[in-house]
């Protein structure tokens, strides 16, 4: 039988400085988080230069919180994993420099973890029967695909938008209808308050591309929705206007996700990255999957928005297919899937 595997995560790409240390892929023993939405909120956004900052001034301490709640040092890890992109490039640089120096100097190997990966890789922890291969919808601030987890380390992408990423558009409309950041939970929260199908907002399909996703449009639609209502000084129902933006982006998200699973001939669907968390998005993929004889898998909210958890078991299954990282590993911001 093989010895118990520990894997220190650490994750820096945004707005979040976060270790963990998990067991075997899918115990995860801590995962701390140490959240600057405070901060960012005051400028309606993450500002980069802040982001890098607060990194530095908080990632040794969470490292060590992320070490003692766990009730381990760093001479029970095995390998230290981290996040070297996609992200904020000076964010990234602090975790990835950061989890450099501590595998030179406590003898470690080092294991660089694609963060989208480790948002798919979120969902083994609290599904241990949920193994490859299946279909993967990731929805974050940055990033709207469909991807087929063909292996552990065997990502492709079969989707993806072709301007602005889901989170993105749900940030950009809860600004517009005067929400605070991020927006995503509490469009979430006010939408409940509000009539889905009272607006006609568009759901854009992509000519010749049919599992591929556009919100810049619908964004576009709701900017103009608002300044007509403006200049013919109507009052506007900002839950209705919630609802309806939100009602057409889960509705293009889900039809997708059930089209790609139909004609690949998948039989499960996961769903991973900041946007999974939101709850009408929940409900119409539970919905869509009972109908259509699916099962469908989704982390817990903490698992959902950036953490440290995921990358530590995306690390755990990169180590096991031999991936190790020397020194000389870089932040690359615009990193694609399955490189």
């Amino acid at each position: 039988m093989l010895e118990d595997m520990l894997i220190l995560g650490i994750e820096s790409s945004c707005d979040e400085t976060a270790a963990a240390v998990v067991k075997n892929g899918r115990e995860v023993l801590s995962n701390i988080i140490s959240s600057q939405i405070d901060i960012h909120t005051l400028y309606g956004g993450v500002v980069p230069e802040i982001a890098s900052r607060k990194h530095i001034e908080r990632i040794n301490y969470v490292i060590e919180e992320a070490l003692c709640t766990a009730g381990v040092t760093l001479k029970d890890i095995d390998a230290i994993s981290v996040t070297y992109g996609p992200g904020l490039v000076g964010a990234l640089l602090v975790g990835v420099n950061t989890a450099k120096a501590i595998s030179y100097a406590a003898r470690k190997p080092l294991v660089g973890v694609h963060h989208i990966e480790g948002h798919i890789a979120a969902n083994y922890i609290e599904h241990p029967g949920l193994e490859p291969p299946f279909l993967c919808l990731v929805v974050s601030g940055g990033h709207t695909h469909l991807v087929q987890v063909e292996a552990y380390n065997d990502f492709r992408i079969i989707g993806y938008t072709h301007d602005d990423a889901a989170g993105e558009a749900f940030d950009k409309v809860a600004r517009a209808i005067g929400l605070g950041y991020p927006g995503g939970p509490e469009i979430d929260r006010l939408a409940k308050q509000g009539n889905p199908y009272a607006i006609g907002f568009p759901r854009a399909k992509v000519d010749g591309h049919e599992f591929d996703f556009s919100f810049s449009g619908l964004k576009s639609a709701v900017l103009n929705y608002l300044n007509g209502c403006s200049m013919k000084g109507m009052e506007v129902n900002t839950a209705d206007v919630a609802a309806s933006f939100q009602q057409a982006v889960i509705d293009v998200l889900a039809e997708r996700a059930m089209g790609a699973a139909i004609k690949t001939g998948r039989n499960c669907i996961a769903v991973a990255g900041g946007v999974a968390a939101n709850s009408a998005l929940r409900a119409a993929m539970e919905e869509n999957c009972s109908k259509n004889g699916i099962k469908l898998y989704y982390p817990s909210p903490v698992y959902c928005t950036d953490n440290a958890a995921m990358i530590a078991v995306q690390g755990y299954y990169n180590y096991l297919a031999g991936k190790r990282d020397g020194l000389d590993l870089n932040a690359i911001p615009n990193l694609e899937l399955g490189l």
